[in-house]
C-alpha cells in the first residue's frame, strides 16, 4: 500500500503544482520510489527481503520522508 500511496501523492503533487518550475523532478522523486516498491512486491526474491524487519523500518522511514517532502514542497 505504501507504493500506491507514493505514486498517488506524487501524481497529486504533479497536478497541483503544475505551474511551478521543476515540478516534474519533484514529483518523480516521489513517484519512482513508489513504483520501485510496488514492482518489488512482484519479485519473489525481493519479497523475502521486504519481509525482514530492518527493511520494513527503512521503507517506512523513507515513505514518511517522501510524503513529508511532497507536503512541504
Amino acid at each position: 500500500m505504501g507504493g500506491y500511496l507514493l505514486i498517488a501523492v506524487g501524481l497529486i503533487n504533479l497536478r497541483y503544482q503544475s505551474g511551478q518550475s521543476g515540478v516534474v523532478g519533484h514529483s518523480a522523486t516521489i513517484i519512482i520510489p513508489g513504483a520501485l516498491l510496488l514492482v518489488s512486491t512482484w519479485v519473489s526474491s525481493l519479497v523475502k527481503l521486504l519481509d525482514l524487519r530492518p527493511t520494513k523500518v527503512a521503507v517506512l522511514i523513507l515513505g514518511i520522508a517522501l510524503v513529508a517532502y511532497a507536503v512541504l514542497n
